[in-house]
């Protein structure tokens, strides 16, 4: 019998791709978006984080999401340095979330406060994710913007205090099994993983309309 990890890498595995196949997510990283639409992105993804870590410290103690709580992973201080240096000091002032955005992170804040297990599904789909495929974006948005290596602009992708990212991953997978659940509730997990990723590529499909590609 598989793995709880490995159920819900397989179970998500399309949805994992349509996320990552966005025309969005396409165009940004083969260099046809501008900056602009990086900064955007950036900016969405503030909204969703600040929901899976405002409630983290809560959750620290939580039988079930407690020991997936791990600050070595918290993206926000890297986020804001990001926002400030693409939007100057003034970021906050123009912040804004689009409509799909605020469905995903009221999602994450719902699951953060009423249901830890729920929670779990949005932390792997998010920390897993940008430890692996976030690589990728860094080294795109600094080749083609320019920013500094690891530095200003793509530092939510640099996980500083996680030297081993593989090690990480391989015991991160091994709390994913230990979970403490039982199996109705692990579909349920599943199913949310499943959620988190249609909640992200509507994000994604709203960022491409407000950029699209001129014909």
């Amino acid at each position: 019998m598989d793995s709880f990890s490995t159920l819900i890498r397989t179970a998500s595995h399309e949805q994992h791709v349509e996320a990552e196949t966005s025309t969005f997510m396409s165009d940004l990283l083969g260099g046809r978006l501008g900056v602009a639409a990086y900064a955007r992105y950036t900016e969405q993804l503030w909204f969703v984080y600040e929901a899976l870590e405002a409630g983290a410290g809560r959750l620290a103690s939580d039988p079930v999401a407690g020991p997936f709580i791990r600050p070595e992973l918290f993206r926000l201080p890297a986020l804001e340095r990001d926002l400030e240096h693409l939007r100057g000091p003034g970021w906050r002032d123009s912040l804004s979330a689009l409509p799909a955005t605020r469905a995903y992170a009221d999602r994450v804040r719902e699951c953060a406060e009423r249901w830890p297990a729920g929670y779990i599904a949005h932390h792997y789909t998010r920390y897993l994710g940008d430890l692996s495929g976030g690589q990728i974006i860094r080294d795109k948005a600094e080749r083609t913007w320019g920013f500094a290596k690891k530095g200003d602009g793509v530092r939510f992708y640099v996980f500083e205090e996680i030297p081993n990212p593989a090690a990480f991953k391989r015991a991160y997978r091994e709390l994913l099994d230990a979970v403490n659940a039982d199996e109705l509730e692990r579909q349920r997990i599943v199913a949310e993983c499943k959620r988190a990723f249609a909640l992200n590529t509507a994000v994604f499909r709203a960022l491409g309309e407000e950029f699209p590609l001129s014909a």
